[in-house]
């Protein structure tokens, strides 16, 4: 049966059969008030068919260790070569492709230097190690139809974050997973975190909180930033057993331990640590199904104190100028990891609401593509967000 279409359904209709048209493209793309847009739409759809190649350009540019290399100077092909470990025809292959995709630029005398995206690439483990963790995605991805139709079995991406498994018929909890099973996903999310620290921290004040539960915090890294920015801020950190081992060891290590404790526990099947006036969920909520995303929030809502403050820094679906971050990239990337979704902030401005938060409102951040940000308030004596 065909659907009802509305006068305005049939209208929209033949636009798209218009621009659809064969005949249509190759006039737009002759007339000269609409070739630039003929050809900006072109260029488009290309990037998306050639996105995979593009990727591993910079993915073989970073196995070699291209950009630090040419952080030491420009060089010429010939020099090149060798430390790449790549005969001269490999290299020159790799180095054009990379000049394409402004990674590299041509510099004077024949050498290349770092491209205006290839700076970026220096000094930043957390850019590295997510590109080399992307291995594991491109393998889940080799038949996306067939993981949109839940016909897949174990994914490469269901191993690495060994959590997202765990619990499951015939597995023990997460809280059962030994430091070996925990280290990977913990180190790869430690070196992207001073990217989302900065953020977050540059958008809100933690020192005026006296007290921040860090609910997921890894290995304890957006902690010591958060400590080294308010002094006088005690910090707790609530993660599995094995992770929170990991952050008691940094905390000790930073000289934190008189103000800094971790926790071990699962958020799922415990109960939250008490007292805290500011709660921070950073990067958690998107990981999860919506049921566990419910109850941690009315957990989070039971263990702050009166007139607390709940932080949420995530990525979030449909970001002004990042729209493709959210439901594309977290969308496939998490439909891999076997659980969890991106939320609109308004989605997640509901959900807060059932839980019992009130004043709840998003705080722009400097990069919103990298995250998002939403303060919520526990119903209580006043407090200032």
């Amino acid at each position: 049966m065909k659907p009802q279409l509305s006068w305005w359904d049939r209208c929209v209709g033949l636009v798209d059969r218009l621009f659809a048209s064969p005949r249509f493209q190759r006039w737009a793309t002759g007339f000269p008030l609409t070739r630039p847009i003929a050809r900006r739409r072109a260029r488009g759809l290309f990037d998306l068919v050639a996105g995979f190649v593009y990727a591993q350009v910079l993915f073989a540019a970073v196995r070699l260790r291209l950009f630090d290399i040419l952080y030491e100077g420009p060089q010429t092909l010939a020099e090149l070569a060798p430390r790449l470990g790549l005969p001269e025809q490999g290299a020159a292959r790799l180095l054009d492709a990379a000049v394409a995709l402004r990674l590299v630029e041509h510099r004077r005398r024949g050498r290349y230097g770092l491209g205006q995206l290839g700076h970026a690439m220096v000094g930043n483990p957390g850019i590295v190690a997510m590109i080399e963790h992307h291995s594991l995605l491109y393998a889940d991805l080799a038949d996306p139809v067939a993981l949109l139709r839940g016909a897949r079995g174990p994914t490469a991406l269901g191993g690495y974050w060994p959590y997202a498994a765990a619990g499951g018929p015939g597995t023990e909890g997460p809280a059962a997973l030994t430091p070996a099973q925990v280290a990977g996903y913990t180190d790869l999310m430690s070196a992207s975190q001073p990217f989302i620290a900065a953020e977050v921290l540059d958008a809100y004040d933690v020192g005026r909180h006296r007290c921040l539960l860090d609910v997921g915090g890894g290995d304890g890294r957006f902690l010591a930033e958060a400590a080294a920015r308010a002094p006088a801020l005690r910090v707790l950190l609530f993660d599995l057993p094995a992770v929170a081992a990991r952050a008691t060891a940094r905390f000790e290590a930073g000289g934190l331990s008189a103000r800094a404790t971790a926790i071990g526990g699962d958020f799922r099947t415990d109960a939250l640590p008490q007292g805290a006036d500011l709660v921070s969920l950073v990067r958690i909520l998107h990981d999860h199904d919506d049921a566990t995303v419910r109850a941690l929030l009315r957990a989070v809502r039971a263990a702050l104190a009166p007139g607390g403050t709940l932080l949420i820094a995530e990525p979030l679906a449909a970001t002004p100028g990042a729209e493709p971050v959210g439901d594309a990239y977290f969308g496939f990337y998490l439909m891999a990891m076997g659980r969890g979704r991106p939320r609109r902030a308004q989605e997640l401005a509901g959900m807060l609401a059932e839980a019992g938060f009130d004043r709840i409102r998003t705080v722009r951040t400097r990069s919103p593509m990298l995250t998002g940000l939403l303060l919520a308030t526990a119903p209580g004596s006043s407090h200032l967000l």
